[in-house]
């Protein structure tokens, strides 16, 4: 049996206890761990949680990230205001003049006259609104770019080397006169493989379909918006044509806003100030019936506004593109389905009540 008197205590911070003379029991770590945890359960007893419950939210509602600003509708309708009485009017409170085509080109030459701007031979630019909205109400049409043969040639000063893909003479012979401007068959596509060849000074390739099977080894070289297509245009039998429509066309694309989806805007040129009126408003009406073509199958408009612009003149003068197009669009599958529906049950209505009336008139 031990005794108290037998067993000594001595204990410090740093000193081990001492129990009989036998065994050494270290408490310093325990200590100091004990103390830790005592703190941390302290800190986090002191710090509460709060979770907010969050209901369910759509998706296409969810804005991670971005700031939620109130954005003003870039679609803009004037249809409620007044007409002007004037000459002159403050055009916040009445609606914006509808000019003619003819009138338009017009104030812009008047505005680049040598006594003005001096930019008689100025481009001439038509922006055209889009309401991007698809068949349903979430979805938008994507942003599209296309070429669209016009009646009158201008100078347009971009870059429109052409390379054209074919087999035999008669093809590449056709291509040569109608101005391409590399033409070949297996050679090119060799020395496009071997990197003697970059295809990235070439904005627009072409082919004839006798070659598409040996041209699939570059698709990969080849960006996708690049590769030979009939849906683009840049396939087809009549090479002469193509090269054409690529050469002196009109290239413009069409992009969605990123704050608002369903509002599109297209900037293209059409010609020059110096060109004669009835030839600007032919490419104006081709341009029109170009984008016209890419409409969905919905109710409504799809060209919204269009405006004549012409750098550096600040004016945007709005014209009328539905002389050109159709304003309002085709009906989709199911609109046609439930108005057929509609009219079915119309006209059974219609028998029932006639027959009722016989029936009456019998008795």
């Amino acid at each position: 049996m031990l005794s108290l008197s037998s067993i000594g205590f001595v204990r410090w911070a740093t000193t081990p206890l001492m129990v009989a003379s036998a065994r050494l029991l270290h408490t310093t770590t325990l200590d100091l761990a004990a103390r830790k945890g005592t703190r941390e359960k302290a800190r986090k007893a002191k710090v509460k949680k709060i979770v907010e419950k969050v209901g369910f939210i759509r998706h296409d509602l969810r804005k991670k990230g971005k700031l939620n600003l109130n954005v003003a509708n870039k679609h803009i309708d004037d249809s409620w205001k007044q007409d002007p009485k004037d000459d002159c009017w403050v055009s916040k409170y009445y609606k914006w003049r509808v000019y003619t085509v003819e009138e338009a080109i017009q104030c812009h030459r008047e505005t680049h006259h040598p006594t003005v701007y001096n930019l008689p031979n100025a481009p001439l630019h038509a922006h055209v609104e889009l309401n991007m909205q698809a068949e349903k109400s979430t979805r938008f049409v994507d942003n599209f770019q296309r070429m669209v043969a016009i009646p009158h040639r201008f100078e347009h000063g971009e870059n429109r080397n052409i390379i054209v893909f074919a087999k035999g003479q008669d093809p590449l012979k056709e291509a040569k006169d109608a101005g391409a401007t590399l033409v070949g068959g297996m050679e090119l596509i060799k020395e496009i493989q071997n990197g003697d060849l970059q295809l990235s000074e070439y904005p627009f390739v072409l082919a004839h379909p006798n070659i598409l099977p040996e041209l699939v080894v570059i698709r990969g070289l080849l960006k996708k918006n690049k590769f030979p297509n009939p849906r683009s245009g840049t396939l087809g039998v009549n090479l002469a044509e193509m090269i054409q429509k690529y050469a002196h066309g009109i290239n413009y694309s069409a992009a969605k806003d990123e704050q608002q989806k369903d509002f599109g805007s297209i900037v293209a040129c059409i010609g020059t100030l110096q060109m004669e009126t009835a030839h600007l408003e032919s490419n104006l009406s081709a341009l029109l019936q170009d984008v016209n073509s890419m409409r969905p199958k919905r109710e409504g408009r799809f060209v919204t506004r269009v405006l004549l612009k012409s750098p550096p003149s600040g004016e945007n003068l709005k014209i009328n593109p539905f002389l050109y197009i159709p304003e309002e669009g085709v009906f989709s599958k199911k609109s046609v389905k439930a108005s057929d529906a509609a009219a079915g049950e119309e006209e059974d209505a219609e028998q029932e009540e006639e027959q009722r009336s016989v029936a009456t008139g019998r008795a």
